[in-house]
């Protein structure tokens, strides 16, 4: 392929690719990770940095293709604000509950059936499911759920959803304000939203607070080993993390809600571009734009906050019924949450010393300690928690920051990556194989059938991945997280 004569290697893990005058775009990846990029993923982020107003891209290492921009990429600008490069899953992120449970606690396979059976009692998977139809699911008042995606994870909302009011203060961000920085355009535009029926079936879609969905998002039991060390040790105190403990990891987004507020974002810049004559950076529909202070960003802007805020709420109601489901089984036990964190979003941050919007899609935000918007938070002196999902297979960790963050726009991956698409993984890999190594490996599912699309094997080899994280001096392993079972969609995936 003519495009990889094209990429430098500058590191060990880093490499640059020059695209006409333009800085070049940064790629984060060892030389095994970067020879896994197709031609698509890499055309796709050529358009990106070519793109109005565009003046960084980062490519991570679990980077492949999607609409309008890889996922696994991440794209700063002062001027423009980009739909694609958020994704049509507004703040799918991330969470973690610690647990005050030793992990061999878990380890009798009734045990962990009990709780896998309270969880799904109380926690749908699947594409358009509710908790209307379960057993013990937490049904959720129109007003409520409404006023979550105004205000995110506020005080009155976490009361009224009995969800514990100092979680917020574990959130990458507890809430989002509108294109002016107040509370009231978001209520404004969702009442615009409503009464033109933007969003289709709004009882449906409200009533998905607090559920998984399909496709890659899952929730999973984890046995947490802090590293070695004395620095590891005091950080994972801070962090909140029980070394030899059972926490929870979570992986969700704005469901239905979202999904139709980028959607209608997406139509909305198309038929603009059409009408107007505009033509699309790359021939490629998807890279749709709208210049800062025009209705059109302002809209976006409102409707990806409103899609921002219940995916907060969506992820801490969802730690809400896990503990709820946990203490089924094992009464008076204790849960923190220790991070909630975004790899679907789009923020003002400063690059190089100016404002400007860093869209971050299929990437987590990576601020080291000492950085100023850490300030006054637990994390001021450590840096944040970074929570990046590998597979069952090879685990998950928590990560940390370093000082070299800064020249990927203080990013990393979220998680491995598609190696395989769906398509291809069904075509190829084994049902058998699949669950037999999840018997090996002793870990219990609620599926029949594990999803062969969701296997192990579908992803890249999550090793080489962290390796070109810690190579490129960007981020480092806290603890390890081994799952003991997975909470999963068996049905077709829905993001």
């Amino acid at each position: 392929m003519a495009v990889f004569q094209k990429i430098s290697p500058v590191g060990e893990a880093i490499a640059q690719l020059q695209v006409g005058d333009v800085s070049p775009i940064t790629i984060i990846g060892t030389p095994a990770i970067r020879g896994s990029f197709d031609e698509k993923t890499l055309q796709q982020v050529i358009n990106a940095r070519l793109a109005p107003g565009v003046t960084d891209v980062v490519l991570n290492p679990d980077a492949h293709q999607g609409y309008g921009a890889p996922i696994g990429c991440v794209m700063a600008s002062p001027t423009h604000i980009y739909p694609g490069p958020v994704g049509v899953d507004i703040k799918c992120s991330m969470s973690l509950l610690q647990f005050d449970l030793p992990a061999q606690q878990i380890a009798d396979k009734k045990t962990r059936r009990a709780l896998i059976e309270a969880i799904c009692q109380r926690v749908p998977t699947g594409a358009g499911q509710d908790s209307r139809s379960l057993k013990k699911g937490r049904h959720i008042r129109e007003d409520v759920a409404l006023l979550a995606a105004i205000e995110g994870a506020s005080p009155a909302v976490c009361k009224q959803l009995g969800i514990p009011p100092h979680w917020a203060q574990r959130c990458e961000d507890a809430f989002h304000l509108g294109h002016d920085n107040t509370r009231d355009a978001l209520a404004l535009r969702l009442e615009k939203l409503v009464r033109d029926n933007s969003i289709q079936n709004l009882d449906d879609k409200i009533a998905q607070l607090g559920s998984y969905g399909g496709g890659n998002h899952f929730g999973e039991a984890e046995a947490v080993t802090v590293e070695p060390g004395v620095e590891n040790r005091r950080v994972a105190d801070v962090f909140g993390l029980k070394d030899g403990c059972v926490a929870f990891l979570s992986h969700c987004g704005s469901r239905g809600f979202g999904y139709q507020l980028a959607s209608g974002a997406f139509k909305r810049m198309q038929t603009h571009f059409v009408k107007e004559g505009i033509p699309y950076p790359g021939g490629d529909r998807d890279l749709v734009y709208a210049e800062l202070g025009t209705a059109m960003a302002n809209d976006y802007l409102d409707d990806m906050a409103l899609g921002a805020n219940f995916a907060t709420v969506n992820h801490m109601l969802i730690n809400a019924l896990v503990w709820e489901a946990f203490r089924e089984v094992f009464p008076g036990i204790r849960a923190e949450l220790v991070y909630f964190i975004s790899h679907n979003i789009a923020r003002l941050e400063e690059v190089d010393g100016k404002k400007a919007w860093v869209h971050r899609k299929g990437a987590t935000r990576a601020f080291p300690a000492n950085h100023p918007a850490l300030a006054n938070t637990p994390f001021a002196e450590t840096g944040h928690p970074i929570l990046l999902p590998g597979n069952p297979k090879q685990g998950s960790v928590v990560m940390v920051a370093d000082s070299g963050a800064k020249r990927s726009l203080f990013s990393v991956n979220h998680g491995a990556g598609r190696a395989l698409g769906r398509r291809a993984a069904i075509k190829t890999l084994s049902q058998r194989d699949i669950d037999a190594e999840f018997a090996r490996r002793d870990i219990l599912t609620n599926c029949r059938c594990y999803p062969r699309d969701e296997a192990p094997a579908a992803y890249k080899d999550f090793r080489e991945v962290l390796k070109s994280v810690e190579l490129a001096g960007l981020a480092r392993p806290v603890a390890r997280l081994d799952a003991r079972f997975v909470i999963k969609d068996a049905n077709k995936a829905d993001d």
